[in-house]
C-alpha cells in the first residue's frame, strides 16, 4: 500500500473506531499526522485484545502477535502485511521512536485478562498510567518534543485520559461483566456489583466512587497543564486529549457522576470546535 493510501486508510479506521483521538490528529502538522494515526491505531488494536475473544488465552496470543510485530520492526525483520503494522513501522523508523514505550503498552494490557478489579485506587492509577502514559510520550516523540516537562506532561495526561476513559466505559465493561473500579472503594460503600453495575443500574454509592476517580483524573490533568509554559507549541497536538478528558469529566459531573446516565451515551457534539479553538490558542 502506498504511503498516501496508508494515511487515508488509517484516517477511515480511526474516525470509525477512536473518534476522539482521530479529531486531535487533525491539528497536527501534515507530515506527522500519519505517524500519530498509526500510533493511535496500534493502541486501539492492543486495547481491544480482551474484547475480541471469549477465552483469555486467545487474547494473550493477540498481544504476543503484536510483541512479535514490534520486535520485527526494531530488529530488522520482515514487516507483517497489516493495515496498522505497515504504517506503524514507517512511523517508528521515520521518527526514531523508542521501543520501550511500545513494549510497556503491550505488557500493561496483560492486566485486562485478570478477572479481579483493581484492589484500590493506587492500583487503578498504576494501570491507567501504564496503559496511557507511554502512548502520549510516543506522540510527543513523534512531534520531536522531549525533556523533563514533556515526560511529566505525558505521564500525567496519559493517566488522566485513561482514568476518564475507564469511567466512560463503565457501561461497556459492565455488559461484559468486567470491572475496573477499585474493589476497596466499592466494599467500603457496601456496593454489590452484581446488583448495580452488572445490572446496568446507577446508585449513589457508585456515583461517589466515580466522583473520587474523576477527582484523581482532574488532579493529573492539572499536573499536565502545569507544564505548558515549558513546552513548545508543537507539543499541543499530542496533548489535546487533555481537553477530551476534561470535557468527558465535566459531562459526568453534570450527570451526577452516574456512569449510566442516559445523556452520557450521546457523543460530545462540541468537541471538534473546542479542539480547534484550543489548538489555535496553543492550549490543551
Amino acid at each position: 500500500m502506498a504511503e498516501g493510501e496508508d494515511g487515508a486508510a488509517l484516517m477511515r479506521l480511526m474516525r470509525a473506531r477512536d473518534r476522539d483521538r482521530f479529531l486531535t490528529t487533525l491539528f497536527a502538522p501534515a507530515d506527522a499526522r500519519d505517524s500519530l494515526l498509526a500510533l493511535y491505531a496500534f493502541n486501539y488494536e492492543i486495547a481491544r485484545a480482551r474484547e475480541m475473544v471469549r477465552e483469555p488465552v486467545l487474547g494473550q496470543m493477540r498481544l504476543q502477535w503484536w510483541r512479535e510485530s514490534i520486535a520485527a520492526i526494531y530488529e530488522g525483520g520482515p514487516v507483517r502485511r497489516h493495515e496498522v503494522v505497515e504504517p506503524l513501522a514507517a512511523a517508528i523508523r521515520g521518527r526514531g521512536l523508542p521501543r520501550t514505550h511500545f513494549d510497556r503498552l503491550i505488557d500493561a494490557r496483560e492486566a485486562d485478562f485478570v478477572a479481579e478489579p483493581p484492589a484500590d485506587l493506587a492500583a487503578l492509577e498504576a494501570y491507567a498510567e501504564a496503559t496511557g502514559a507511554p502512548l502520549v510520550l510516543l506522540a510527543l516523540e513523534t512531534l520531536a518534543v522531549r525533556g523533563k516537562a514533556a515526560a511529566a506532561a505525558g505521564r500525567a495526561l496519559g493517566t488522566a485520559y485513561a482514568l476518564a476513559g475507564l469511567l466512560r466505559a463503565v457501561p461497556f465493561h459492565a455488559a461484559a461483566k468486567r470491572l475496573y473500579l477499585p474493589s476497596d472503594r466499592l466494599a467500603a460503600r457496601g456496593l454489590d456489583p452484581e446488583r448495580t453495575i452488572f445490572a446496568q443500574k446507577g446508585a449513589p454509592a457508585l456515583s461517589e466512587v466515580a466522583a473520587e476517580i474523576a477527582a484523581r483524573a482532574r488532579a493529573h490533568l492539572d499536573v499536565a497543564r502545569a507544564q505548558r509554559r515549558d513546552l513548545p507549541r508543537r507539543a499541543v497536538p499530542a496533548l489535546l486529549p487533555a481537553l477530551v478528558a476534561s470535557r468527558a469529566l465535566r459531562r459526568l459531573e453534570r450527570a451526577g457522576h452516574d456512569p449510566f446516565a442516559p445523556e452520557l451515551r450521546r457523543q460530545d457534539g462540541g468537541l471538534g470546535l473546542a479542539l480547534a479553538l484550543a489548538a489555535a490558542r496553543g492550549r490543551y
